[in-house]
């Protein structure tokens, strides 16, 4: 990994894999849609409205994920001193917010039929709510702040502290009762839900996997050209 500290390496390594990622991503998303739109049955209680399943949860799973690859290089800065760690939790946070409000969006459509009602405060809807507001203030604090030292300082913080809610989101609908069915897919006894939905279903995580790590790249690209320049204008006042 500290190989890749240096900005000039790290951009040379995006900028020959993101090509693939990209082409990797929209096959995967080609396949996925294919396989929820047509492969994949309607379901007998729920009829077409089952398919909202498969932009959902796949934006869930990814507003969790991207919490994560916050908090993990939050903890690389502070016990490494990784230069690109920040970058990286930095630029990670608005995508990881767009994440959150697809899987709230598409899950307050989804539970308008199923459930008669638009919102619920049950303890999974609640945590994400949270999880939401978790971004939102992790992106504040980088506004806020005008000093990137200080802001990565605070930020940190924020990232690891918020991690705390990552399990809360995950086991709500083991703890507390909620409108939510338990988990279907990763199970210690296997996925409980049928191959011709469940492959559709991971195929949309992965497609959704490689849309946020090259849109990560593509952002850590621009923050790494960012700091360049506000460095070339400190040094350029210094001159003055």
């Amino acid at each position: 990994m500290q190989q890749f500290a240096n900005p000039a390496r790290f951009l040379a390594l995006a900028n020959r894999i993101l090509p693939f990622i990209w082409v990797a991503a929209i096959v995967a998303f080609a396949a996925g849609l294919y396989g929820a739109l047509a492969a994949a049955p309607a379901d007998y209680q729920q009829g077409e409205t089952v398919r909202i399943m498969f932009v959902h949860v796949p934006a869930a799973w990814l507003a969790m994920f991207v919490y994560a690859v916050m908090a993990i290089s939050s903890a690389i800065a502070i016990v490494f001193r990784h230069p690109l760690a920040d970058a990286a939790a930095k630029c990670a946070a608005p995508i990881g917010a767009v994440f959150c409000f697809l899987a709230l969006a598409t899950g307050s459509i989804w539970g308008r039929p199923m459930w008669g009602t638009w919102w619920v405060w049950d303890a999974r809807l609640t945590s994400m709510f949270v999880l939401m507001l978790l971004y939102l203030g992790y992106i504040a604090v980088w506004q806020a702040i005008d000093d990137p030292h200080r802001a990565a300082l605070v930020a940190r913080v924020v990232a690891l502290a918020g991690a705390i809610n990552l399990p809360i989101v995950k086991f709500s609908v083991d703890w507390w009762n909620s409108l939510h069915q338990p988990a279907s897919v990763l199970r210690m006894d296997g996925p409980a839900i049928h191959s011709s939905i469940l492959w559709p279903l991971l195929v949309m995580a992965i497609a959704y996997t490689l849309l946020f790590l090259a849109l990560h790249l593509v952002a850590i690209r621009a923050e790494i050209g960012q700091r360049k320049i506000r460095a070339l204008r400190i040094a350029a006042i210094g001159e003055r």
